[in-house]
């Protein structure tokens, strides 16, 4: 009940485009009920802690930057969310943030009431050291725990896992982490030391607001994107402006497709892409050819600027294919999730793309199918003659 009425209590108090706004609550029948802002084909950020399924570093960034400045204005407000977590953390499928689940806040003001919730709540991998020992919690507590968010997004591991709760709170409260650049290779200095602030044991000697930390964050994240600019493989970049595929889009558009492409290279014979992954990937053939093949059965051949996988576009497809290479090749993969992240135009010039590219491979599918009938057609009628 206290739960409740304290989560109908910030819908009054926070309005935020990053923060998930709660419409209208109370009390019918006996039924309590929230009426909750609808973010439609969101998803939490808990599938992006795993270590095979990691973010971009510049995305991870963005994220953070966009958490803070939610935590910042709910702390203005006298708020402290006492549980951030990737599962309290929605992205939309256009790529926006969004904190959710103020369910246990504390109103750090003088107004308290009975609906104030008091106790060391919150999840025990993501507690601050004072929320551990059950003491006064603060705006750095939620500041710590967004230090552990950053940290498993980076990483894919959590900083204090252990195997019991008792094992989680002494990890917390006196064993250091683990370095995150003994982990994952390639994370900026700076955002090593940011996320090692985040995650210090007293509270003074953690930022002092989320603001500031937002403020850290934004300098290497105009780092990151300005660099990226200027080092864009040259190469690379002419290779896919030369594909049918890339033809519509712009510079900057490319270069955003270049950040969420991955590149392979593969010999005659081997498998590119196996039955099942095609409605959460896509391949696109840069140079070589390769066939698709149902069962024993070749489908067609792809040639360089064609694409294969509906990553998305076509959700559980009725015909399941993989993909063979058939000469030596270089492929460009995608996986489903890495599209979300990139600008609206970008991700429309894509889904275009890939829909003229599904489109052809129908059209020469039926093409064959019709050839196939009519020399059907004329041997029976050769036969009935």
């Amino acid at each position: 009940r206290k739960l409740f009425f304290n989560e109908a209590k910030m819908a009054g108090m926070l309005r935020h485009p990053n923060i998930v706004a709660t419409l209208d609550a109370g009390i019918e029948d006996g039924l309590r009920y929230l009426v909750m802002e609808y973010v439609g084909g969101a998803q939490t950020l808990d599938p992006f802690t795993r270590p095979d399924n990691l973010l971009p570093v510049q995305r991870v960034i963005e994220i953070l930057i966009k958490c803070a400045l939610a935590l910042d204005y709910a702390h203005s407000k006298g708020v402290i969310h006492r549980d951030i977590k990737p599962k309290n953390v929605m992205l939309s499928p256009e790529g926006e943030v969004k904190l959710g689940d103020f369910g246990i806040a504390l109103i750090d003001r003088a107004d308290v009431d009975e609906t104030q919730v008091i106790g060391a709540l919150g999840s025990p991998r993501y507690m601050s050291p004072e929320q551990v020992m059950a003491d006064t919690v603060t705006n750095q507590s939620d500041i710590f725990s967004l230090g552990i968010v950053a940290y498993e997004l980076l990483t894919g591991r959590n900083p204090f896992a252990a195997r019991t709760v008792a094992e989680i709170a002494k990890n917390i409260l006196r064993e250091p982490h683990q370095p995150l650049l003994q982990i994952r290779q390639g994370i900026p200095e700076r955002l090593a030391g940011i996320v090692d602030r985040t995650l210090k044991k007293h509270p003074a000697g953690r930022y002092n607001s989320a603001l500031d930390l937002a403020g850290d964050l934004s300098l290497i994240y105009d780092d990151l994107e300005l660099s990226a600019r200027e080092t864009v493989p040259v190469r690379q970049r002419n290779q896919l402006r030369g594909l049918a595929f890339f033809r519509e889009f712009d510079d900057g558009e490319l270069g955003e497709m270049m950040g969420i492409l991955s590149w392979h290279r593969y010999e005659p014979g081997q498998l590119v892409m196996t039955e099942g992954e095609a409605d959460d990937h896509c391949v696109i053939v840069l140079d070589g050819a390769l066939e698709v093949r149902c069962g024993p059965m070749s489908i067609a051949t792809l040639k360089a600027g064609a694409a294969f996988g509906d990553c998305g576009l076509v959700p559980r497809p009725e015909l399941s294919a993989e993909l063979v290479a058939r000469e030596s090749s270089s492929v460009l993969r995608l996986r489903a999730s890495g599209i979300r992240q990139v600008s609206l135009n970008a991700r429309y010039r894509f889904y275009r793309a890939l829909s003229r590219s599904v489109m052809a491979r129908l059209q020469h599918l039926m093409r064959r199918i019709n050839k196939r009938a009519r020399r059907h057609a004329e041997q029976a009628a050769s036969q009935a003659g």
